[in-house]
């Protein structure tokens, strides 16, 4: 047996093996401690199926899985997802861990700072060291802390989801350990690698973003079974990205050295936790 994923609930659960049913693919159900775990009997079925549901958490009110449930399932037992707003919150717990949580809660919260009038202390006390006149290197936080920082509403948002679906990914599968590890080094190395390319007035959590992004690509070819994989076109999406920001057609201040620091980072990183666990 191996595991595709987790749901809040049993209801949620049996949709989508009912759904993959429909396709060949035999499925199990089992609970855990506060979710409901969904494995694949067969080893050969696990891409498919993981595919399905990464699908089947970005649209689970789809037709087809309640048609399937109906084809293939008990039709007697009509699904119930619960109240939406509860389940949104449900899945969003439940898809990352304490590590993954807290980091969006301490962006959203300063963040929110930037917007009610703190901009100039948040930024003076966050920026990367040498941004206010002698702050000096043993304010050492400030290697760190401008990943903690955005200017904009689409900034954090594009930021924090990525962080959220792959932080969380790792965090649930392999631990709070490796993704402690990529949030400290992709927090830092790629803020000195760009303050040294544009100096000191950049932030956000982006190369922290692109390590998550190039540890889960590492380790779904090397190690699917550890089931963090990054769907093809996702890697496209965020490759071709980093080769816009270059370009400057959006007129947006890119910080590409952060995202090429980060990337390179987690694909280390994923190399070699992929051999550690072997």
């Amino acid at each position: 047996m191996l595991e595709i994923g987790r749901l809040p609930n049993a209801r949620a659960a049996q949709a989508l093996i009912d759904y993959l049913k429909g396709q060949g693919v035999s499925c199990q159900l089992t609970h855990g401690e506060h979710d409901v775990i969904v494995s694949v009997e067969h080893e050969q079925d696990y891409a498919s199926a993981r595919a399905e549901y990464e699908r089947f958490i970005l649209h689970p009110h789809d037709d087809k899985y309640l048609q399937a449930s109906w084809d293939n399932g008990n039709p007697a037992t009509k699904l119930d997802y619960g109240a939406p707003s509860l389940q949104l919150l449900s899945q969003f717990i439940s898809g990352a861990g304490p590590l993954t949580l807290g980091i969006i809660a301490l962006c959203a919260v300063i963040y929110l700072g930037f917007n009610i009038g703190f901009a100039n202390v948040l930024f003076e006390h966050l920026s990367f060291f040498g941004a206010v006149p002698n702050s000096g290197f043993e304010q050492v936080w400030r290697v760190f802390t401008p990943s903690l920082m955005h200017f904009s509403a689409m900034h954090i948002l594009f930021n924090l989801l990525w962080w959220w679906y792959l932080g969380g990914k790792i965090e649930n599968k392999l631990g709070v350990a490796p993704l402690f590890i990529l949030l400290l080094i992709a927090g830092t190395l790629p803020n000195i690698v760009q303050y040294f390319i544009s100096g000191p007035n950049f932030g956000g959590l982006s190369g922290v973003v692109y390590a998550v992004v190039g540890y889960t690509w590492v380790m779904g070819v090397k190690r699917p079974e550890a089931g963090i994989g990054l769907p093809p076109a996702y890697i496209g999406f965020m490759l071709l990205w980093l080769v816009l920001g270059f370009t400057d057609m959006f007129g947006l201040s890119i910080a590409n050295g952060a995202h090429i620091g980060g990337l390179v980072v987690g694909v280390i990183q994923g190399f070699i936790d992929s051999k550690k666990h072997t």
